[in-house]
């Protein structure tokens, strides 16, 4: 596939900064327990799905007191890899947790990145979230069958623009041109570190489509200025209005998890605390409203279920990187 990469150094280097000064404050008299200050990394630019799900976790444990206080940094760039590579640096950082997920999997296959989920301490797993297809509101393609033929017809031509190379987006452009009859690797993907960037791609017609979460599109689906042609969920989900691949014709469906892991040197107190945290969270009726808000569902896991979850998507995703050559 042709790649295109937005990188955001500036952005990385103030998170680098304020994850350094933070651990700094930590090693100098702060406190030693999550409850007291917790930073969520975002390892995204604002306007994605990882920076929604941040900020929606940081709302509701701000409301329900479960940390007293709680900030999002955001660290961009290689599907989430940079992010992930500072986090295994932070060592035994106790106040942070990172957001992660399916995304993240294939951006360590795609960028042969020296770290890995291995690396750290899985938390829970909170959400899932699926993918929708959508063009311009001006678009000729009017329903996915206009799409598929395009893109059958002239892969390279019909470009889609999404989340950073190896995510669930690159997967499901990948997968939807297989099952046109098209050759994956002659897709021209457009990745971007951020939904906001993916999403003035697609209004400036940059790209001809675009695929990521359903919130991301949200705004501009209801509001006309985009029309979603389908959704990569194996069923249709409560409140989106939007056929299924499947539904379509088009025999594709994935989901895009998200949960968060810790920094690999913490107790085993730290870590039981970020879970009970995470649980709490979870088991709030202001999450089940977020859940809601956003199209998102609900996918608790932790422990050692969390861990060989981790294990089989990462296989998973290796075998579907493969096969597409990517």
């Amino acid at each position: 596939m042709r790649r295109r990469i937005s990188g955001t150094i500036i952005g990385v280097i103030a998170a680098s900064m304020f994850l350094a000064a933070a651990a700094h404050a930590t090693t100098t008299g702060g406190a030693a327990s999550p409850r007291t200050k917790v930073t969520l990394v975002a390892p995204a630019a604002p306007g994605g799905g990882w920076d929604a799900f941040a900020r929606e976790s940081q709302q509701v444990m701000r409301v329900e007191g479960i940390a007293g206080g709680v900030q999002v940094v955001n660290i961009p760039g290689a599907s989430g890899t940079i992010g992930l590579g500072q986090l295994v640096g932070m060592g035994d950082r106790h106040d942070l947790m990172m957001v992660t997920g399916g995304v993240m999997l294939g951006g360590i296959i795609i960028n042969d990145s020296q770290v890995t989920l291995d690396d750290v301490v899985p938390i829970a797993r909170l959400a899932d979230d699926f993918n929708v297809l959508v063009v311009p509101a001006d678009s000729p393609y009017q329903t996915l069958d206009d799409f598929a033929a395009a893109l059958a017809a002239n892969p390279g031509g019909t470009a889609i623009a999404g989340g950073s190379l190896g995510g669930i987006d690159h997967l499901l452009a990948g997968l939807l041109a297989q099952e046109v009859g098209a050759d994956p690797a002659e897709v021209n993907y457009l990745a971007y570190p951020g939904g906001g960037e993916v999403v003035t791609s697609i209004l400036s017609q940059t790209a001809a489509a675009g695929l990521s979460g359903y919130n991301e599109f949200r705004d501009q689906i209801e509001s006309g200025s985009m029309r979603a042609l389908g959704t990569s969920a194996p069923e249709p989900v409560d409140g989106i209005d939007i056929p299924t691949f499947r539904e379509g014709g088009l025999d594709v469906a994935m989901s895009n998890w998200r949960g968060f892991v810790a920094p690999p040197g913490i107790s085993e107190s730290v870590e039981a605390e970020l879970v009970a945290m995470a649980t709490e969270l979870r088991d709030t009726p202001a999450w089940r409203e977020v859940l809601d808000r956003n199209g998102w569902v609900d996918s608790y896991m932790i422990g050692d279920e969390f861990a060989a979850f981790i294990d089989e998507e990462t296989q998973r995703t290796g075998e579907i990187v493969e096969e597409l050559g990517l």
